[in-house]
């Protein structure tokens, strides 16, 4: 359960309350403003629970256990989880945004959906609202780190819902994998595709398409090739606007990171950058090697 004391004291200048879920990959110094719900997965059967707190999941050692054969299953947070967590705050008469991983690739969506429509039914004075991100991991995010915004600045919990809605196809996100097989596991690529990437040295470029969808939008030869098809897509599809919020999620390739950080500083020295390792729970997806780029963009 979320501290209720600590949401209590912020909904003090708070216009209303930002929620998302562990997979939206936020450090510590971006989660100002930002609540977020635990996440469940199973570890070689073993039941875990990851709670946002990024700083302390040990990254190298998770995707470590992939590479050596780990089984990860995931599952969607249900719909009872955000009555649990929502009700008592719609009660106290606060109102809530909420964004949550695509649709496209997760049930959450339609089950945050499912409580928001039962909570306004049961308190119509309160308005609790659901942003499908049409992405994962930062994709998120970004998003939700705009909709903190938007409340401390005072902004009425619909215009701030129509905002943020309004920005989901400029969240940009860009990312590649080192072994198409966890891609192939979750039914992204076939097994003959995953064959013969992996025996070319073929890297995609894939991106969360209008339907939240994860798709590839182009194929290169080699790790460096990846890296700099990542930092083109930057350059065609940024945005110049005031907020130049750029984050980087890696699954345990620190260094290809800072490659990507330093080229996207070449393209746009006010980029404000965040490196951080991908989260656990959309981890086991794409695998150890994964590496992301997520902006604000023209389009997607």
């Amino acid at each position: 359960m979320i501290k209720r004391k600590r949401l209590i004291k912020e909904c003090i200048t708070l216009a209303f309350l930002t929620f998302v879920d562990g997979s939206a990959n936020l450090p510590k110094e971006l989660l100002e403003g930002i609540n977020v719900l635990p996440c469940d997965y199973l570890v070689n059967g073993e039941s875990k629970t990851y709670t946002g707190d990024l700083e302390s999941f040990d990254a190298h050692a998770y995707y470590e256990g992939l590479k050596k054969g780990d089984k990860i299953q995931t599952s969607l947070l249900n719909t009872a989880t955000f009555l649990d967590h929502f009700t008592p705050l719609v009660k106290e008469g606060h109102d809530i945004i909420y964004i949550s991983m695509s649709s496209g690739i997760s049930g959450t969506y339609n089950a945050a959906i499912n409580a928001a429509d039962e909570l306004m039914e049961e308190y119509p004075e309160r308005f609790v609202h659901i942003v499908d991100s049409q992405g994962c991991g930062f994709g998120s995010g970004i998003l939700a780190m705009k909709a903190a915004d938007l409340s401390r600045q005072g902004v009425d919990v619909r215009e701030a819902a129509r905002i943020v809605d309004e920005a989901v196809p400029h969240a940009c996100q860009y990312f590649t994998v080192d072994d198409l097989n966890f891609l192939k596991n979750t039914g992204r690529v076939s097994g003959v595709t995953a064959s013969i990437g992996t025996v070319l040295n073929i890297k995609p470029i894939l991106f969360g398409d209008k339907t939240g969808h994860i798709i590839s939008c182009s194929k290169v030869r080699g790790r460096n090739s990846s890296i700099s098809a990542i930092a083109k897509k930057y350059q065609e599809k940024r945005m110049d606007t005031p907020d130049q919020t750029v984050c980087i999620s890696h699954g345990d390739c620190l260094e290809d990171a800072k490659t990507l950080e330093r080229l996207v500083k070449e393209i746009n020295p006010a980029a404000k950058v965040t490196i951080a390792s991908h989260e656990p729970f959309s981890g086991a997806h794409v695998g150890p090697g994964m590496l992301g780029l997520f902006f604000w963009g023209t389009e997607r």
